[in-house]
Parts: structure tokens; C-alpha cells; sequence
């Protein structure tokens, strides 16, 4: 079997949902319709999370400066860079522990982390706690949820509801980005 873990999106597939498929896996252990053995679920998908942030991170690091340098560029300026470092230095902790949890985001955060310079050893260490509650707790999560008969029974319906509860997030900060819009737009 194949272990759904995480991949450094800015290299293969961004958009795939992370959450779901970690705790579709720890259900599908539970249930016994996948035999694979939890820890090595939770450790693979540790490992896979951790380095796919680490090479995120290493890819800003190295390229940021040479592509936030360019003189012209719309997307790529120095101004933005300067701003991510300055968002690092205040809530970078928490950010690369947070961001696990926010699809999209746990793709790109890493990488504008290296960008804007934040120590390489505060990244790692942040990024091994996430790591550890994202790639570990969120199977844990799906295995024991799976250990419920009426989870077990109701495996599509669960399925749906994953898929669902993975793309909240995302909706609601589209709503507050939207509604933030409108009322700077109205004042």
C-alpha cells in the first residue's frame, strides 16, 4: 500500500488535500480495510512532512534572492519579500505550525519563509512540531474515529465529510477576505 503523506506542493500538486487523505488513511487502518500498522502510518507521514517543509524552505532560501531581485517583475518584489520578513520575525513561530492545518498555505509558507530569511534553525524546529501534530495526530485522529462501528458502517458518508470539513477553512478565509474587501471598498 502506498502511504498518503505530504509533499512539497510547490513541486508536485499543491491543490491535493493533505488532511483528508492522512485521516482517510488512519480510518481505512482502523476499519482493516488497509493493513498497515498506525505507528509506521504516523512515522512515514512525519518524515514525508518534515521534508517536504525542510526543501520548501531550502528553495526559497536559495532562489528567493535571485527571483525577488529581478528589477520589473509584478509578482516578485523586493517591498514583498521585505514584508514576509518582517511577518516572520513577529508570528513566524506559530505560522509554520499553524499553516499545516490551512490547505494551500502549508504548501507555500515554508517556501516564503526561506525567502524572507527566517533563522534556518527556528524553521526546523517549528517545522518538526508540526510535522509531528499534522503528520502524526491527523491519522491518529481518522484511526481512532475509525474505531467507532458507526464510522466503520458509514465509510463513504465519512469520506464525504472529510473532504467537507478539509475545505471549511479555505471558504471561510475566501469570506473574510471578501467581506474585508467590501468594507474597505465602502469606507
Amino acid at each position: 500500500m502506498r502511504v498518503p503523506v505530504h509533499r512539497n506542493g510547490i513541486l508536485v500538486g499543491f491543490f491535493l488535500p493533505g488532511d483528508s487523505l492522512l485521516f482517510t488513511a488512519g480510518l481505512l487502518v482502523a476499519t482493516g480495510t488497509v493493513h498497515v500498522n498506525i505507528v509506521l502510518l504516523g512515522a512515514a507521514a512525519f518524515v514525508a512532512a518534515f521534508a517536504g517543509d525542510q526543501t520548501g524552505y531550502l528553495i526559497g532560501r536559495k532562489a528567493g534572492p535571485a527571483v525577488f531581485n529581478k528589477p520589473d517583475s509584478r509578482l516578485f518584489r523586493n517591498e514583498y519579500a521585505d514584508k514576509a520578513h518582517g511577518f516572520f520575525e513577529e508570528y513566524g513561530r506559530r505560522s509554520v505550525i499553524l499553516a499545516r492545518f490551512v490547505p494551500i498555505v502549508r504548501t507555500f509558507l515554508p517556501v516564503t519563509a526561506g525567502v524572507a530569511g527566517m533563522r534556518y534553525r527556528t524553521f526546523m524546529a517549528f517545522n518538526a512540531i508540526g510535522a509531528l501534530l499534522w503528520g502524526v495526530g491527523v491519522p491518529l485522529v481518522g484511526f481512532w474515529l475509525g474505531r467507532y462501528e458507526w464510522t466503520g458502517a458509514n465509510i463513504g458518508l465519512t469520506f464525504i465529510l472529510i473532504v467537507l470539513v478539509s475545505v471549511v477553512p479555505i471558504g471561510l478565509e475566501l469570506l473574510k477576505s471578501r467581506r474585508a474587501k467590501a468594507a474597505r471598498r465602502d469606507a
